[in-house]
């Protein structure tokens, strides 16, 4: 059983797959999942995507830095919703970003992550790197080498790492475990490439799971064959 996890979302988490917007339905099973984990006693640090707020499209006029500094701003708002979400349902929930100065949020600080882990906090890690021009991958595998994560779990909508895309293809062939050497030479992306290139340097495993199946969070966690695991 791993003990502290880095948990990666895409922003469609909390809307569904392309909507917009929160839906009820789909926070409180984000608030379900993630309940079923810390009552085991497993630290979890968060990073959430923007896509439920923005699509990369809409800012095609907009040059790159601005872009993604929109889409920061747009983890931001999710994670004070997140937290608000959280707390209303128990869970002790702080927010830490290097981006904003607002009186919810915390800034990113080595000795704060391990005093609110042993306080039975949930870390939401708000902004991306704080720099524009790098995706929320890199902020996760960035974070998790921070708080010290035995494992990031990324969620998806598909149940593991494939050779090609199981919804247009019907011969992908799933893979159960490989190595970062491996996920390399067969091209596969499971995080960007800055991303993944710190996860192989400080050896942190990358588990794929589709995140939108009941009780799935936990049971990755406790069953090597749930999802796909990318290991040293």
């Amino acid at each position: 059983m791993y003990s502290r996890i880095l948990l990666k979302l895409s922003g469609e988490v909390l809307s569904g797959e392309g909507s917009k917007g929160f839906s009820e339905e789909k926070v409180q099973h984000l608030v379900s999942e993630i309940s079923s984990v810390i009552e085991k006693n497993i630290k979890i640090g968060l990073v959430i995507g923007a896509g439920n707020l923005f699509r990369g499209r809409e800012f095609e006029n907009l040059s790159r830095q601005i872009a993604d500094e929109i889409g920061m701003l747009g983890t931001v708002i999710n994670s004070l919703y997140l937290k608000e979400t959280f707390e209303k349902n128990g869970l002790k929930t702080v927010i830490m970003s290097q981006i904003v100065n607002l009186p919810a949020i915390k800034p990113v600080n080595y000795d704060d992550i391990e005093e609110y882990f042993s306080k039975d906090f949930l870390i939401i890690f708000a902004g991306g790197t704080s720099n524009p021009l790098f995706t929320t991958d890199t902020a996760a595998a960035l974070r998790a080498v921070e708080m010290g994560a035995q494992l990031i779990v990324k969620a998806t909508k598909v149940d593991g790492v494939y050779d090609k895309d199981p919804k247009k293809f019907s011969d992908a062939v799933k893979f159960q475990k490989l190595s970062f050497d491996e996920a390399i030479e067969k091209g596969l992306r499971i995080l960007d490439t800055e991303a993944f290139s710190i996860c192989k340097r400080y050896r942190i495993p990358i588990k794929v799971i589709n995140f939108f199946e009941k009780g799935i969070l936990l049971r990755a966690l406790i069953d090597d064959k749930i999802g796909s695991i990318v290991e040293p």
